[in-house]
Formats: structure tokens, sequence, C-alpha cells
């Protein structure tokens, strides 16, 4: 599989500020990415570096093997970045024929308009937009150069959950027609509802790095989730086998344990009358706490 991306040993500082210390990884070409982590972490600059406005102090950055400007002229680069501004007084359809006339390989404005979900209102200035639909400009002005790979900086802002929702299932879309794109997200659950692989940043290093149920594997806990009609005795299922967290929320409870098997297998041997019983791994959020903690000993 060819590389998208590629980070060897990057390391990039602004002033007395390390915003990525001795980075590395690689994006397969036709992956959904997520670089994820809270701000500073260091996303932003990451994607910048990718897209060739910036360099490295150390290491290297490549794009599809070359250089990151120069793959941006020959193979095809695009960006919907978070402090992208967009031009006032034209109307949606204008910007977009406007942004297509700066790439030598493009794609037909009205297709363009129709897949980022804002030919309903190509007629209206860019202006009297909502902020979600902002968002969806900013997509189209990406996609109309027909990109090979798409750099994505916290870009669901601004929407609601259906427009989010429409807006991954474009997303995934462009990955199977054998398109790559990274996205920057502090949003947990978002990464690993719609990447492939998620790259946990924190404080400018690699903490995590795997698919969303190898990183929430990193846990090692089961989150058990079910209904009691008759609470039991207090302290019951605190001292159930590998129980670490007990919560209530009226007849639901939710057990974090360290071996979901062992838990259940004594939930059953002392006869409490579990209902809609449901086991999962861990979620992001805790993955992702487990995984700071780490490095914060290190």
């Amino acid at each position: 599989m060819d590389t998208a991306v590629s980070f060897g040993s990057v390391t990039r500082s602004f002033g007395a500020t390390l915003a990525l210390d001795d980075v590395s990884f690689t994006v397969p070409a036709g992956q959904v990415a997520a670089l994820l982590g809270p701000n500073g972490a260091g996303k932003t600059t990451a994607i910048s570096l990718m897209l060739g406005l910036i360099r490295p102090d150390r290491g290297q950055v490549t794009v599809f093997g070359r250089p990151p400007r120069q793959a941006a002229e020959l193979d095809g680069i695009g960006a919907m970045l978070q402090s992208t501004t967009l031009v006032s007084g034209v109307t949606v359809r204008e910007l977009v024929r406007l942004f297509a006339a700066f790439h030598p390989r493009r794609r037909p404005v009205d297709e363009v308009l129709r897949e980022a979900g804002v030919d309903e209102v190509a007629h209206r200035r860019v202006e009297t937009l909502s902020g979600g639909y902002r968002r969806r400009v900013m997509l189209a002005v990406a996609l109309v150069g027909d990109p090979r790979l798409l750099f994505l900086d916290e870009p669901t802002t601004g929407m609601d959950a259906l427009s989010r929702q429409s807006f991954w299932k474009q997303i995934r879309s462009l990955a199977r027609d054998g398109r790559t794109a990274v996205f920057a997200t502090h949003d947990l659950e978002e990464a690993g509802a719609v990447a492939q692989r998620v790259v946990v940043l924190h404080r400018g290093r690699i903490v995590g790095d795997g698919t969303p149920e190898e990183i929430r594997g990193r846990v090692g806990e089961r989150v058990l989730r079910f209904r009691v009609a008759d609470p039991p005795p207090q302290g019951t299922l605190e001292g159930l086998a590998g129980v670490v967290r007990v919560e209530r929320d009226g007849a639901w409870y939710r057990i974090t344990s360290r071996d979901g098997d062992a838990t259940v297998r004594q939930l059953i041997a002392q006869g409490i009358p579990v209902r809609d019983l449901e086991i999962a791994g861990a979620s992001m959020e805790e993955a992702f706490t487990r995984l700071t903690k780490e490095e914060g000993r290190g």
C-alpha cells in the first residue's frame, strides 16, 4: 500500500515552546486518520508541516514520497483549516468557482457543491451563512482541486449533530474512492467513531497509535452496563472481582472492571437479577486519560 504521509523523527519548536518532540508515524493512502489531542498537543503544527507551511527543525516530513510543497503542486492536496476566513461579498458558487480557477486539475463546481452539501445555499452570500454551512463551504473549496489527500483541522466546529454525521459520511466516501484524509480533533468519541487510525498526541509526543479498538484496548478495562429492578445491598457490586468503579443512574448500573469475565461470573453466582446486560471496551475518553497519565509518569 502506498504511503500518503510520513513523519520521521520530526521535532518543531516555536521559540522556547516545543510543539513536536521526535514524532514518527505514517499514514497509508486511502485511510482516514485522526490526530487526537487537547489544545497545545501539536496537532495543528503537524498539519502545517504536512502542508509545507512550516518546516521541521529536525527530521523529515514527506507527502507521497515528496517534500510537502512539491506534493501539493504535483499530487493535489486539499486543506480545510480551522483559522480560514472566507471572502465576503460573493456567493458560495462564485467563491468555489474562484478557487477552482487556481487548480490545473479541477472538479465540476456544481458536483462539488452537491458533495459538500451546500448546493441549496449556492446562491447565498458567504457572510450570511451559519457557522456549520461555512465549514461546509470550506470543504467544497478544499475538494474542488480534486485532491488525493485532504487535511482537516477541527473540521466539524460549529456543526450540529446531523451536519456532523453527513460530513463524516462524505469523508468516508472519499476514502473508499482511494483518497486519504487526515483530521485533527480534540473530540475523543468523534475520532473513535470516524477514523480507521488514531494517533494520540500529548505535549508534542505520540502516546498512542493504532486503530480505535487498539487504543481502547490499551486501557485493558471492560464496561458492563445493565439494569436491576431491586438494587443490591450497598457495597455488593463494588466488591465483585475486578471492579474499578460503579456508577448508578436510576435502575441502570455501569461497572468498569479490569476483568470483565470474572465480574460477570460473580454477578451470576451471587444471583443478582441483571437485565439488558451490555459489555464493551473502555471509551475513547478513558483510553486517552490512561495514555496521558502514562506519559506523565514517563
